[in-house]
């Protein structure tokens, strides 16, 4: 059911480190031509660091485990490319489907490829006004039954940060600040939450992920929260100030349910003339440097 690319088959023939990377970024989250770009940059960075990138989507109903050039350029430039979380996956591949994958989806297809380490920009989580919404990501209970280690710089400012980190609690997924005690803002280092756990080496995440099967425990993930460096967060004034006119706008705007995430994304990115992107970006550039190094050391402890 899975098509893997030579270089990720090889590689896990080998037991070397591979890093697994959503394609919706490529696909939906970037103006052409930079996604491209972007998507070969962020390759670069794990093959830079000693890993093995693998890029997932659903080409023709195929769960596609690391892209060809080929595949890469039409998910970069395909219009007709949708946006596939897990629950996705089942009639996608039923019906001979195309898409890029979210974290849900990505995280679902990488564990059951064999990959234990993910890496993305932000989590989705509980949406604000969840007590009349309801709205809440399906990364959240997909990663609570989905045994893999994701790097990222925490969940989307525009959600209700505190309300998903006890979601994560409840739900048993482990948290690790990366070289912090507060858990990152996505554009920002910090979103003023504290975290209970924090590591300094890839070695320790290592070992963190060997104790977690050692347990025995159910199959959660374990999320590794890396913040954005503080030179390339979103100035934290600006981003307040916009993230309010944002959500004041939404609601006179009459916005509501799926739409609203899109919706917020993009009124930052136009009001902060395009700083919120960029600090996107360099959060999702340290993440798989990161996750790369994560990768290798996990790697080390099968040798």
């Amino acid at each position: 059911m899975l098509q893997y690319s030579d270089e990720v088959r090889d590689a896990l023939d080998r037991g070397a480190p591979v890093v697994a990377l959503e394609s919706t970024i490529i696909a939906h989250g970037l103006p052409r031509p930079r996604n491209l770009a972007v998507a070969d940059e962020l390759e670069g960075l794990v093959r830079a660091a000693g890993a093995v990138p693998a890029t997932i989507a659903v080409l023709d109903g195929v769960p596609r485990i690391g892209l060809d050039r080929a595949a890469l350029d039409r998910v970069a430039n395909d219009d007709a490319l949708r946006k596939f979380g897990f629950r996705d996956l089942a009639p996608a591949l039923a019906t001979g489907a195309s898409g890029a994958t979210t974290v849900s989806g990505t995280a679902f297809l990488a564990a059951r490829a064999g990959l234990r380490v993910f890496a993305t920009g932000g989590l989705g989580g509980v949406h604000r006004d969840w007590v009349s919404t309801q709205d809440e990501s399906a990364d959240l209970a997909l990663l609570a039954r989905t045994r893999i280690t994701v790097v990222c710089a925490g969940v989307k400012s525009i959600l209700d940060v505190p309300a998903t980190l006890q979601r994560l609690e409840t739900l048993g997924v482990g948290v690790i600040g990366f070289g912090t005690a507060e858990f990152p803002g996505f554009y920002l280092s910090s979103s003023g939450c504290p975290v209970d756990w924090t590591l300094r080496e890839p070695g320790e995440v290592a070992a963190a992920m060997r104790a977690q099967d050692a347990l025995g425990g159910p199959d959660s993930a374990l999320v590794v929260a890396n913040p954005v460096p503080p030179a390339e967060q979103l100035d934290p004034l600006l981003h307040d100030q916009v993230l309010a006119d944002a959500l004041a706008a939404a609601d006179r705007e009459g916005v509501t349910g799926q739409a609203v995430t899109p919706f917020l994304l993009a009124y930052l990115t136009e009001h902060t003339k395009g700083a919120s992107l960029e600090a996107n970006l360099a959060a999702v550039r340290g993440n798989v440097q990161l996750a790369a190094r994560i990768a290798g050391a996990w790697a080390g402890l099968g040798e």
